[in-house]
C-alpha cells in the first residue's frame, strides 16, 4: 500500500510515516518542504499519483476560529479534490475528542473539517483522539516567561499509539466516524505540565488559566473526555514520562 501523509513532517506525522514503514507500506509526505502546499493545492496532483490511501494529520498553530476554519477547510477541500482525481480509495482524517462539545476557536476548525470530510461523498474515515502525552510539553515550548496552561481534563494518549491506530484504520475499508480513541486514564493538564517541567531540569513558572465562558467550563470539566466505550491506549502518562526522562539520564 502506498500512503500519502499530509502533515508528515510534524510530531504525529513523523510517527505515522514510521508506523507505515514498520508495516511494510510506502509513504509520500505532503508538506511544503516536499514541494506540496495542501492549503493551495500546489503540487498535490503530482504527489498523489499512484497513492492508494491518504492520512491527514495536518495542523495549524492557532487558537482563533477564523484561522483554524480557513486552514482545515481549504486543506481538506484540496486533499479531497486531488484524491478524487488520483483515485485515492481511502481518505483518513484525524480529529479531536470533544470538538462538538467545546466551543473553542481551534476546535471549531476541526469541527468544520469533520463536516466537510464526512459530507464529501468520498470514501473516508474520521478518527477522533484525545490530546497526546506530548501535548503537555508544548506549553513549555511556547515563548518565554510564564507558561500559560489552561484548566483542562483530558484522557491523554501517546502519539505513537495514535499513529499506529491511523495506519491500521487506513489499511481497512472506509467507515465514516470511528469510535473515539483515548488513553488509559484521565489526567489534569496542569499537573501534566508541572511534571514535565520538573523533569526537564530548566523549570519555568506555570500560570494556570481558565478560558472564559462555556468553552472554558467544558474544557475544565468532561468536555474533552470520551463519552462512550472505544479503543484505549495502553501507555499511561507516567509511563511515557519515564521513557522520556529515564532515571540517571541527567535531564
Amino acid at each position: 500500500m502506498r500512503v500519502a501523509v499530509a502533515g508528515g513532517t510534524g510530531l504525529l506525522g513523523r510517527k505515522v510515516v514510521g508506523a507505515l514503514q514498520d508495516a511494510g507500506h510506502g509513504s509520500v509526505v505532503l508538506a511544503r518542504s516536499a514541494g506540496v502546499d495542501i492549503t493551495t493545492g500546489q503540487g498535490l496532483d503530482e504527489a498523489l499519483a499512484g497513492v492508494d490511501t491518504l492520512i491527514d494529520v495536518s495542523n495549524v498553530t492557532t487558537i482563533g476560529r477564523a484561522k483554524s476554519v480557513r486552514f482545515f477547510t481549504s486543506a481538506s477541500r484540496h486533499l479531497l479534490d486531488s484524491g478524487r482525481r488520483a483515485g485515492v480509495r481511502h481518505h483518513v482524517a484525524l480529529s479531536i475528542v470533544g470538538v462538538d462539545r467545546v466551543d473553542f476557536g481551534y476546535y471549531q476548525g476541526k469541527r468544520a473539517q469533520e463536516e466537510l470530510v464526512l459530507g464529501s461523498g468520498a470514501p473516508v474515515s474520521v478518527l477522533r483522539a484525545t490530546q497526546f502525552h506530548e501535548f503537555a510539553g508544548q506549553f513549555l515550548d511556547r515563548g518565554r516567561g510564564p507558561a500559560l496552561v489552561p484548566r483542562m481534563r483530558s484522557q491523554p494518549i501517546a502519539a505513537a499509539e495514535v499513529a499506529q491506530a491511523l495506519v491500521e484504520l487506513a489499511a481497512g475499508e472506509p467507515v465514516g466516524r470511528t469510535p473515539d480513541l483515548a488513553g488509559p486514564r484521565v489526567e489534569d493538564m496542569i499537573a501534566m505540565v508541572r511534571a514535565v517541567n520538573a523533569h526537564r531540569g530548566r523549570p519555568r513558572f506555570i500560570l494556570p488559566i481558565r478560558f472564559p465562558g462555556r468553552a472554558g467550563t467544558a474544557m475544565a470539566g468532561d468536555g474533552l473526555l470520551p463519552l462512550q466505550d472505544g479503543p484505549r491506549g495502553r501507555q499511561t502518562f507516567t509511563q511515557w514520562l519515564g521513557e522520556q526522562f529515564p532515571v540517571g539520564s541527567g535531564r
